[in-house]
């Protein structure tokens, strides 16, 4: 393959903020990320700890997602398939295999990412909206397949989910041990993906994002760089998906729905795509909405439209992506 830095130099170099910033974040990103992590400290003695631990696995969800769309420019319309087939072989894991918490997620990301090479392999040979629908219809027969597939549970999904214990030692029974743990998934990938994103690797996957027959001039192999971006994309999805199933004891159909893969593109847009921060923030509002919103039923969906509109006519780079165009910095 061709050297790193030449196409960071020819393609996209780096701004001089980001140059200069700590551990790979701007100063404006840095001072994010403390904002971030003093609010999930605080977080759980102000809210209820289930509805936070909700939010914090969609947020990896969107996050993984928004790692495919926003940095590689490729739109996934299947990736519920790996949340939710994260949460079944968890949950399975758990319950008939006897895993400990930590094993369980490890399995269920690993599932979801073997899966992710599969229908990866397949898809990134198209681009655009032939891309979108090969997911789409992969993650339809994955959904069929779970429909039908004994250790699932068919409609009525894995139930009675064990937490267990963490390394055999600590339970995971109490909302607030649970609770530590799943920020701390949260904050692993969450550093993770900005690590690959301000790595050479991603500064790869942007130029394919901005100009792929120019990388591929340039000696990259384009195709292999997408399908290892969209193999992690789909692994840290399925952690997420693996995490919320333990959270909340039971994994069903729910989250391998097309409509799934819909509210983590809706989550990735109204926050900001392509910016670090903005599927945190993306997915901190609709799951907001959701919980608060829901003793109106079906108008929750509504309401999600309205605001999904709003957003692309008055807020096109999205929650995050305004307020750092405002303050004329990258979040």
């Amino acid at each position: 393959m061709a050297d790193s830095t030449t196409i960071t130099a020819n393609a996209i170099p780096a701004p001089a903020e980001e140059a200069h910033g700590i551990w790979g974040f701007s100063r404006a990103q840095f001072g994010a990320l403390g904002v971030m992590l003093v609010f999930l400290a605080i977080a759980p003695f102000v809210l209820y700890p289930v509805f936070l631990m909700k939010l914090l696995c969609f947020a990896l969800f969107a996050c993984a997602f928004n790692l495919l769309i926003g940095y590689v420019g490729l739109l996934s319309f299947g990736h519920a398939a790996y949340f939710g087939m994260g949460g079944y072989l968890a949950g399975h894991a758990a319950k008939v295999w006897g895993a400990t918490p930590e094993l369980a997620i490890i399995i269920g990301g690993a599932t979801a990412a073997a899966l992710g090479a599969v229908a990866g392999w397949v898809a990134i040979r198209r681009q655009g909206i032939y891309f979108a629908m090969i997911t789409l219809a992969l993650a339809q027969m994955i959904y069929f397949v779970c429909v039908q597939a004994p250790f699932t549970g068919g409609e009525d999904g894995i139930q009675a989910i064990p937490r267990g214990s963490l390394l055999g030692v600590v339970s995971l029974d109490r909302d607030m041990a649970m609770y530590w743990l799943v920020a701390g998934i949260f904050i692993l990938g969450f550093l993770m993906i900005h690590r690959i994103i301000h790595s050479p690797y991603g500064m790869v996957l942007k130029s394919i994002r901005e100009n792929e027959p120019r990388a591929t001039s340039l000696g990259y192999r384009t195709d292999d760089y997408k399908l290892l971006a969209f193999i992690l994309s789909a692994g840290l999805a399925g952690v997420a998906g693996a995490t919320k199933s333990l959270v909340f004891g039971i994994a069903t159909l729910t989250d391998v729905h097309w409509s799934m893969s819909g509210e983590v593109v809706l989550m990735t847009l109204v926050g900001g795509l392509g910016t670090v921060f903005g599927p945190v923030i993306g997915a901190a509002v609709i799951v907001t909405m959701q919980n608060y919103l829901a003793e109106l039923g079906a108008w929750v969906t509504v309401i999600q439209g309205v605001i999904f509109v709003i957003c692309v006519l008055a807020f096109r780079r999205g929650i995050v992506g305004e307020i750092g165009n405002w303050l004329k910095v990258k979040l």
